[in-house]
């Protein structure tokens, strides 16, 4: 019944089986994600084989991709409250919980379905960078040696951010059975705390502070860059902060358990 549900949720999520305006955003999103990667090695095969010698080139990196995360936010805010909100606002979820599932159950099914969505919406685009590249290097092997790492960063990073969209998103969703409602909560929530955090690091003169984890959704950017750097990159707001990776780490958990912890007590029982 879960996997049912959950890829029943993904259909949706994706457009599939539905009309050509619920296929547009999503496919759309795809393709515009893929394009860096399309110029990178675009870029790449065109000076492959020119005098000067440019092997360093790189239009976008492998951690630099995971952080173009505007798109999937977007993304987020318009398919989380079209998988959660017309269960309740249809009274659909009786008939849900009619079958052997549970609350954790219905949570699992949804979170997991924009999850899986949001992570292949990711890491495609960077597996076309990654073969490309290869592809147009002067010895493939090479270049996979010396790259080898990002075979597990960029999976790893990808699924930290996946994970952290889509709780976060869902549980705004399920706040409402309004699907506009909960797009804007999704939109607002972002907006807001990075110009909170914002003001809170221009007020700090550029050194950091502790404050810069009020940026919620920027949090899994954060531990990416302790993915792919093994430190905070100087660009953050928590960079110079003293334990300032431990910082991230522990408001990101914070904030995905407290939106895990959301879900499971919107639906521990059902609305009858």
């Amino acid at each position: 019944a879960t996997l049912a549900l959950w890829r029943v949720s993904v259909r949706r999520a994706l457009g599939l089986r539905r009309s050509w305006r619920q296929k547009v955003f999503p496919w759309s999103l795809l393709a515009i994600a893929t394009v860096p990667a399309i110029v990178n090695v675009g870029i790449g095969y065109a000076i492959k084989d020119r005098p000067w010698d440019m092997p360093d080139f790189a239009f976008i990196t492998y951690r630099e991709y995971v952080g173009v995360s505007t798109a999937l936010l977007l993304f987020v805010a318009l398919t989380a409250p079209d998988v959660v909100c017309p269960d309740r606002a249809q009274r659909v979820l009786p008939l849900l919980f009619s079958r052997p599932l549970t609350g954790t159950d219905y949570v699992v099914a949804k979170v997991g379905a924009i999850a899986g969505v949001v992570f292949g919406f990711a890491f495609l685009p960077q597996v076309v960078l990654f073969v490309g590249q290869m592809l147009v290097s002067d010895a493939a092997l090479d270049y996979f040696t010396d790259h080898a790492e990002v075979l597990w960063q960029v999976p790893a990073a990808v699924a930290v951010l996946a994970l952290y969209y889509a709780a976060v998103g869902v549980a705004l969703s399920s706040l409402t059975d309004r699907r506009i409602v909960g797009g804007v909560a999704i939109l607002g929530l972002a907006l807001v705390t990075s110009a909170v955090a914002g003001i809170l690091e221009a007020a700090a003169d550029g050194d950091g502070t502790p404050l810069a984890v009020v940026n919620v959704l920027a949090l899994p950017l954060e531990v990416r860059d302790l993915i792919f750097l093994g430190r905070l990159s100087d660009e953050s707001g928590l960079s110079g902060v003293p334990a300032g990776g431990v910082l991230a780490v522990g408001a990101y958990l914070t904030v995905l358990l407290a939106a895990l912890a959301v879900l499971l007590h919107r639906y521990r029982e059902v609305d009858l």
